[in-house]
């Protein structure tokens, strides 16, 4: 599955890391190395229920 992921710099320093296609779905870190990491566990989080559902099928 490919994800579009949107990595931009924060004024405050660090990363911040949109996924469009999964509203609500944001993370943050402090290079572009954690951030990525981070936005990976948080879409993992994001798409569990989903997952859930789709067992139940």
């Amino acid at each position: 599955m490919h994800i579009k992921i949107i990595l931009e710099p924060s004024e405050e320093g660090g990363y911040t890391d949109i996924v469009p296609a999964l509203p609500g779905c944001i993370s943050e870190g402090d290079s572009g190395r954690e951030a990525i990491e981070n936005i990976r566990e948080a879409i993992k989080l994001y798409l569990e229920p989903v997952e859930r559902c789709v067992g139940l099928l």
